[in-house]
């Protein structure tokens, strides 16, 4: 498909550089079939059914953004997918300042050399010393937010726990699974009164998903891979709530990936370890997951694409200029919508 045709315009000011406190009074565009509804997350047990399953990605944000220097030139690092022991693959600014071989000086007695360059401005950096890299990370490194909020101002120490889920537990993930983020202890106890059921699955996001279509057509464009893991429990667990009639819901398409390439041909979720670079567009055919939880995406973006294939590709354009109008708030920060493909589920 062409990619212009997931284009839209977002005015500035619809963009959010912090989060709605509390969390769960952003704002939720609730989406079944072609309708609209206005709502606020705190609604959320009253939209879903006893027996529906949210599936959270319990991924844990790490201080992934590096500043550094080779020589004279400054060199900037976003780790994106960990290679080994001590190797991560990353982007990297300045790139062309950067040889196959160079040291780089990450202050506080961090440095990693750069091999394996790649035509995207990503390279493989190999940490090195004795130190568990997450300790060089936690000493050098700083949360690595989106560039449309980075680019509006400076990261700081409220960013440390405003870009954190309440289910972050495994350390990886160079980019918040962002639906998670309007999650309370007061939402989540609601839901269990509602009877609503929760399971929990790892993605490491990696820096890609910020990453631009440069191509024309969709079929052109290359996804990076991401890591993810869902137990044998989990996946037993998530196959009986459709066997008795309940709905899996993604909480974040980060979670909908996952188990969309867990999923097999009679919609059952297996369990998965390894790489995914699943990319969903329009034609797509759902097989594990039933509903969407998911801020708005960029124009153009692989997500805006995924949500098209789930709801079409009309309905989520007139959902987005519903929700520019109203002024609910786009992106990692913003609000939130809830995805129902079938509205008579």
């Amino acid at each position: 498909m062409r990619v212009d045709l997931f284009d839209f315009t977002l005015p500035t000011e619809n963009i959010a550089l912090r989060p709605a406190r509390p969390r769960d009074s952003a704002k939720l565009l609730g989406v079944s079939g072609g309708a609209l509804q206005d709502h606020i997350v705190r609604d959320l047990p009253s939209l879903l059914q006893p027996g529906d399953c949210l599936v959270f990605n319990d991924t844990r944000v790490i201080p992934a953004q590096l500043e550094g220097k080779r020589g004279e030139a400054s060199i900037g690092a976003t780790l994106h997918k960990r290679e080994g022991l001590r190797a991560w693959r990353a982007f990297l600014r300045n790139a062309k300042r950067v040889r196959n071989g160079d040291r780089i000086d990450f202050g506080k007695d961090v440095f990693a050399s750069a091999s394996e360059r790649s035509d995207d401005g990503s390279a493989l950096l190999t940490f090195e010393g004795d130190e568990p890299i997450e300790l060089l990370l936690e000493r050098a490194g700083h949360m690595p937010l989106p560039p449309y909020i980075a680019s509006k101002r400076p990261t700081d120490a409220q960013d440390a726990s405003d870009y954190q889920t309440m289910f972050a537990k495994e350390d990886g993930a160079v980019a918040a699974p962002t639906a998670a983020l309007h999650f309370t202890d007061e939402l989540m106890t609601g839901l269990r009164e509602r009877g609503v059921l929760t399971e929990t699955l790892t993605l490491h996001v990696g820096a890609g998903t910020f990453l631009p279509v440069k191509a024309d057509d969709t079929d052109d464009h290359k996804m990076h891979a991401e890591w993810g893991r869902i137990d044998p429990e989990t996946a037993a667990r998530l196959n009986a709530v459709r066997s008795e009639g309940g709905r899996i819901i993604a909480v974040g398409t980060t979670s909908l990936r996952l188990l969309e390439s867990a999923a097999n041909e009679r919609r059952q979720i297996l369990p998965f370890e390894g790489d995914t670079a699943i990319f969903i567009t329009p034609g797509y055919r759902f097989k594990g997951i039933d509903g969407l939880m998911t801020n708005f995406h960029l124009p153009k973006s692989t997500l805006f694409m995924l949500v098209s294939a789930l709801m079409g590709l009309d309905v989520m354009q007139a959902a987005y200029a519903h929700a520019i109008a109203n002024g609910y708030r786009f992106y990692s920060y913003g609000d939130s919508s809830l995805l129902l493909p079938n509205a008579a589920a």
